[in-house]
């Protein structure tokens, strides 16, 4: 629990870093761009501000003394309608103290006629006042309601009056000035910042993803004749080089060797792709053969720098072959009088390539023997049945694929979670292969603590590797 509320912490800190470095940038740019454009016009700004502030001032104080006004207006009516219906309900009460029993037999009947018009005229007034006053309190209600919000505003430009007086510095003005024009779009960048990542990993897991994968799948070769055997992975292998067959590796993947090989440097792999061979790092490599063609030499391969990569044997007999991408190679073991046969496939016009972002495939051919690194080991998944000729398919890490067959159909489908792809736990695509035969994948695709350190050149550089099928 401990663990995962300081991650939260440490995730939240960062995300309002980048928020505060967003709003600062954004705004001091933009005071900047203010500043080359309007220098000498700040204290002519803060003048003319202090002018509109001054009049909005001066208007809302003139406002404030004409509701005020009112409101005395409203309270002296309210008054004089009280005095009238008190006056009203007192004629009302002497009149109706000369209704007896006795007047009504034998006083004057015009004046008792007189008399009840007179009470019915006061009980109108009465009620009319009354009318009036509760006219006159909603008045005094809704007036006062507008002289709180009108001095809310009051005090705010008062605020605001005060802060541009105090605010004689340049710097100050600028930054003003630039927050006031640019809140809007700095707004609109935090949007982006915070739900931009989860809107677009929404709208390319459920949309984008989801259409493509039903694309059809790529197949290079019909059938093989014959599939590479994939040797146990181990930190440290050792090859046998018989009298015709000729080792090129890697310097730092060269671990011990039997004395009486005859050595020298290959500059590249093939001089057939010289730039692959240089974006693979299949340069500088040490060739190695014997001098006498009968018996044989050990050689002993393992990588001196990541004590995580493991090494495989690829051998690919007469007849077989394996899509592979340069980057795992380690080495090649080839006949040395028949040379390394690569052959390229460009896929430019399916959508797959656009996609993963690759657009050349390099297959090697046999006879020869690779040797490939993966991380935490090379495994092999040989989907092979007996007597059926049902076509199995299996999916796997895209970023963990090494090599497969070229006759298993192969095409990207959408990661089997969302929260695994949104974590970054999983790529968008996994590769799924479809057939009868081989593919070659590492144990773990995790980046050690020196590619995380630059992870994001280190995923620009792969992209570009990637583009070209390396």
């Amino acid at each position: 629990m401990y663990s995962f509320l300081s991650k939260l912490a440490a995730w939240l800190g960062q995300k309002l870093l980048v928020a505060g470095l967003i709003v600062a940038v954004g705004v001091a740019a933009y005071g900047g761009w203010l500043f080359l454009q309007e220098q000498g016009h700040a204290e002519l700004r803060r003048e003319r501000a202090l002018q509109e502030l001054s009049v909005r001032q001066d208007q809302l104080f003139a406002l404030k003394t004409a509701i005020e006004k009112r409101v005395a207006e409203f309270t002296a009516e309210i008054s004089a309608q009280q005095q009238r219906a008190q006056k009203a309900r007192a004629v009302i009460a002497a009149l109706r103290t000369l209704e007896s029993w006795w007047d009504r037999l034998f006083s004057n009947p015009e004046q008792q006629k007189a008399n009840a018009d007179q009470i019915k005229r006061m009980e109108e007034l009465d009620s009319e006042a009354l009318r009036r006053v509760n006219e006159l309190r909603q008045l005094v209600a809704k007036t006062k309601g507008e002289m709180e919000r009108m001095e809310i505003d009051l005090a705010g430009v008062q605020r605001e009056l005060g802060a541009v007086e105090r605010s004689k510095s340049t710097v100050l003005i600028y930054l003003r000035a630039a927050w006031e024009q640019t809140k809007w779009y700095v707004a609109l960048a935090l949007g982006a910042y915070f739900f931009g990542p989860t809107l677009w990993a929404l709208v390319m897991y459920y949309g984008f993803a989801s259409f493509i994968a039903r694309g059809r799948p790529m197949r290079f070769v019909r059938e093989l004749s014959a599939f590479p055997v994939v040797g146990d992975s181990h930190v440290s292998v050792e090859v046998v080089l018989g009298g015709i067959e000729v080792l090129r590796i890697k310097e730092k993947y060269l671990q011990a060797s039997d004395e009486g090989l005859q050595k020298k440097t290959r500059f590249v792999l093939d001089w057939r792709i010289p730039f692959t061979s240089v974006a693979c790092g299949l340069t500088e490599l040490v060739e190695m053969r014997r001098q006498d063609p009968a018996g044989e030499s050990r050689v002993t391969l393992s990588n001196s720098v990541d004590p995580h990569i493991e090494l495989a044997v690829v051998t690919l007999p007469p007849g077989s072959s394996v899509i592979l991408r340069p980057s795992f190679l380690g080495g090649v073991i080839q006949p040395d009088d028949h040379p390394l046969q690569i052959r390229r496939h460009w896929q430019l016009l399916r959508w797959q390539s656009w996609v993963t972002g690759q657009f050349r495939f390099f297959e090697f051919v046999g006879p020869c023997r690779l040797i490939v690194a993966g991380s935490r080991g090379v495994r092999a998944e040989e989907m092979m049945v007996e007597g059926s000729p049902a076509a199995q398919a299996r999916r796997t890490n895209q970023d963990a694929t090494i090599g497969f067959t070229p006759n298993l159909s192969y095409r990207p489908v959408r990661a089997e979670t969302f929260w695994g792809y949104y974590r970054g736990m999983n790529p968008l695509f996994d590769d799924l292969f479809a057939g009868r035969g081989v593919f070659i994948l590492q144990e773990t695709a995790t980046p050690g603590s020196a590619a995380k350190s630059g992870r994001f050149w280190s995923a620009l550089w792969n992209g570009v590797l990637k583009v070209f099928g390396l």
